[in-house]
């Protein structure tokens, strides 16, 4: 799989045609040091990446004076799982930018990150079958919410075990699977590298909540508070 990415541009939103380039903040090291960072933190989201989704995701955000995002959001995205791992990776620039004393942190930058696949025969997708990947996640995620509901109210006490032959139906058409729960954990630990605890412990507890106890020691570890 080769990710390429578009020129990564900063530019800000409403005024920012009428403010000086020097009032601009800029990321430590400047747009190739930026786009270096994206390009090798980003990890393609599973789900599109198997059914061949690509595109460009817009990310907005604020900065205080001491170049930490305060505020992040999807301005243009796909609602599909890129545009989570757009906000993901645009959030671990955080702190890493100079922002002169001039601007206004009111001001929202905005960043556009390109995803797309080589090597996954995405050639061969028609546009008809991509259109109806991007209309099946809201199905897809659905079905993922009642599975790990399902889950939550079992180690609350809450359950009935009656359902719990339905559930399994559900995780297997969904694909999860032990080899899935594995992908996830070792995801979680690269996300742990690049310093992203949250996004770790996002996965680690998903990964408890499909009913499995694979990542309870990651999450002792790393995600008590």
């Amino acid at each position: 799989m080769i990710i390429n990415y578009l020129l990564v541009l900063l530019t800000a939103l409403l005024s920012l045609l009428n403010i000086r380039r020097e009032d601009i903040p800029e990321f430590k090291g400047g747009a190739a040091s930026l786009n270096s960072l994206i390009s090798r933190s980003i990890i393609y989201p599973e789900y599109s990446k198997f059914n061949c989704l690509q595109g460009t995701i817009q990310i907005s955000f604020r900065l205080n004076k001491k170049g930490r995002i305060i505020e992040s959001k999807v301005t243009k995205g796909m609602g599909i799982d890129l545009d989570d791992e757009a906000l993901r990776v645009t959030r671990l620039t955080s702190g890493k930018w100079v922002v002169p004393t001039s601007f206004d942190t009111t001001q929202f930058l905005t960043i556009p990150i390109n995803f797309s696949l080589r090597e996954y025969n995405c050639e061969a997708k028609s546009a008809d079958e991509i259109k109806e990947a991007i209309a099946a996640y809201r199905a897809h995620e659905d079905l993922t919410k009642v599975v790990t509901n399902y889950y939550q109210r079992k180690n609350e006490g809450n359950y009935s075990s009656d359902d719990e032959a339905r559930i399994i139906e559900i995780k297997e058409q969904l694909g999860f699977d032990e080899k899935f729960l594995d992908r996830l954990i070792r995801q979680a630990n690269q996300k742990l590298k690049q310093g992203d605890k949250e996004g770790a412990c996002e996965d680690f507890t998903f990964v408890k909540n499909l009913g499995s106890n694979k990542a309870d020691k990651q999450i002792a570890e790393n995600c008590k508070r």
